[in-house]
């Protein structure tokens, strides 16, 4: 029997803004440098890396290796979300002027609607709260863990650790450097909200993200896309209440503008990852279906390592997925491939 619809209204979807700042920029760095299992996939080279580190203080160097134990990168994004700034003093200063129980409050990750209760409770020291925060989100990599900091740390020891982080990222990395990171910035989230203007919702998100299909979720009102640089490919994802936050990796013609024949970024990162014998193998074994990190290992003469190098870097080009443990191929990816080719060759004109 067919079905018609007496409705004509259109499914209901969300509000996209693209909005950029220099402190995000800031932010993402912090979390890059201390994230040394993405490190060696990042468009950054090893030297790179090297050079900002050298480039900071041994107290700068100190913050960086607590940032890496307990994730107050993610403290600083929290917060920057909050309210919009445009210098690390009004950063500093907002942070200084928060009370404690607002502070942890804001700190503490928006896990869902029906955790807020227990995330005003946690903010105020209730450790049955933090429990089932815990709880709730015990299939994160590092909430768990993150929200017990937050809930028990002296506050104005954490306050004191990311003004002096922000601060001095920001004047060793970002100020020597600033009128680049802001002109690659700008220059993104014009030609995005350029091309917003021609895109439903939906369709930007995949477009500007290089894959990522974001329907709409019953709570979520508004996705906010932010370009950043230092952290490309990879998006970030991030949720905040009523928010769904994507922190997404400028294109390559932002970067150079008077370049009319520089490729799309993504393209690259695929067409590097395709060009090599030991992953193009790993692809062929996955068209067969997914597998594990360690039925990979098994089926392969590979130590573990390797192969799990090879499987981040194949993730990292969009070209194969993870649902939980299992690795499977994008056939989206794969559909997408000779299209994007054609259309940056201009084999299409």
């Amino acid at each position: 029997m067919e079905v018609f619809s007496m409705s004509s209204r259109k499914r209901e979807t969300y509000h996209v803004e693209v909005k950029h700042s220099l402190l995000w920029e800031a932010a993402l760095g912090i979390a890059a440098i201390t994230n040394e299992r993405l490190l060696d996939t990042l468009d950054y080279t090893e030297s790179q890396w090297e050079g900002i580190k050298q480039s900071l203080s041994k107290e700068m160097l100190a913050h960086l290796e607590m940032v890496q134990e307990h994730n107050t990168w993610k403290t600083i994004l929290l917060l920057l979300h909050e309210k919009d700034m445009d210098s690390v003093e009004e950063f500093n200063d907002f942070l200084i002027n928060l009370e404690e129980e607002e502070f942890r409050y804001m700190a503490i990750p928006y896990i869902g609607k029906n955790h807020q209760q227990d995330r005003k409770l946690a903010s105020q020291g209730d450790q049955q709260a933090v429990a089932r925060l815990q709880e709730a989100s015990k299939d994160h990599a590092f909430f768990p863990r993150y929200i017990a900091y937050i809930s028990q740390v002296d506050v104005q020891h954490l306050k004191s650790h990311i003004q002096e982080v922000m601060t001095g990222w920001y004047e060793s990395v970002i100020q020597p450097e600033e009128e680049k990171f802001k002109g690659i910035l700008e220059r993104d989230a014009f030609s995005k909200n350029k091309r917003l203007e021609k895109l439903e919702a939906e369709d930007f998100v995949e477009w500007a993200t290089s894959g990522i299909r974001y329907t709409p979720e019953p709570s979520v009102y508004k996705v906010i896309m932010i370009p950043h640089f230092i952290y490309r490919p990879w998006n970030v994802e991030a949720d905040i209440e009523g928010q769904k936050i994507f922190y997404y990796p400028v294109a390559n013609e932002s970067i150079h503008p008077n370049d009319p024949y520089i490729p799309d970024q993504m393209l690259v990162q695929k067409f590097k990852a395709l060009g090599d014998e030991n992953r193009l193998r790993m692809l062929k074994i996955l068209m067969d279906g997914g597998r594990t990190l360690k039925e990979m290992t098994e089926e392969i003469d590979m130590g573990k390592t390797t192969i799990y190098h090879h499987l981040k870097l194949l993730k990292s080009a969009r070209l194969i997925v993870a649902y939980g443990p299992r690795y499977h191929v994008s056939p989206r990816a794969w559909e997408m491939l000779p299209k994007e080719l054609e259309l940056f060759l201009g084999a299409e004109k």
